[in-house]
């Protein structure tokens, strides 16, 4: 579910991990919609995200090590998920890079060297680690980083920009809508980021535009 800073929310899957993270804000007048302010943000997005359950708060929460915020949910002693204010700060210069990158993309724009030595800066780092528990559950190990999420999101997006949806990073088709998803629908025909909003928004528009010229 994406919140508007407006108050309304709607759903929007973008289809991929990495593309979850550009909501949260972005450059220039995306800023408007920054909610990336301290390591408890990057911990709650990491919980809604696409990651399976064990990132984000659970039974309880509080500070975590080194200054960090951690939640926890993990089996395993201390926090699943532990991160520091520098890496919401990493945490947004990715997301910025990742906006550029996929908007640039999806106009055939040759990628910036900064921007991509951002994403491969994080790819970098080792990424979270998964692990099978004895009653067959899937569980993240503990001791996880925020490093190791954004690890995890740039080697989702390293994935995506070279896999073979690369082609179907898209911008939604509303006017003054700059959400970005990658169509992964067989048909390949998704214009919208979300029917709820867009579409409907769309769909709205047309009808009052034939009943206006049926009536002239």
């Amino acid at each position: 579910m994406l919140r508007h800073p407006d108050g309304s929310s709607f759903r929007f899957d973008p289809g991929a991990l990495c593309l979850e993270l550009l909501p949260t804000g972005g450059p220039g007048p995306l800023a408007y919609f920054e909610v990336l302010h301290e390591s408890a943000d990057l911990v709650r997005w990491a919980e809604e995200s696409r990651l399976a359950d064990g990132l984000g708060p659970k039974a309880a929460s509080g500070p975590g090590h080194g200054g960090g915020f951690g939640s926890g949910g993990g089996s395993g002693p201390g926090p699943a998920l532990v991160v520091s204010a520098a890496e919401v700060a990493d945490a947004r210069a990715l997301r910025d890079a990742l906006w550029r990158l996929a908007e640039g993309r999806a106009a055939g724009v040759p990628p910036g060297p900064d921007d991509l030595a951002t994403l491969n800066g994080a790819a970098g780092h080792p990424p979270l680690t998964a692990r099978l528990t004895p009653d067959g559950r899937r569980e993240w190990a503990p001791g996880s980083t925020g490093s190791g999420l954004l690890s995890t999101v740039a080697r989702d997006a390293v994935d995506l920009f070279t896999g073979a949806y690369a082609h179907r990073i898209r911008t939604c088709g509303a006017h003054g809508c700059r959400l970005l998803f990658v169509d992964t629908s067989r048909p390949g025909r998704r214009r919208w980021c979300s029917m709820e909003r867009c579409g409907n928004r769309h769909k709205v528009r047309a009808h009052r535009a034939r009943l206006t010229a049926a009536d002239e």
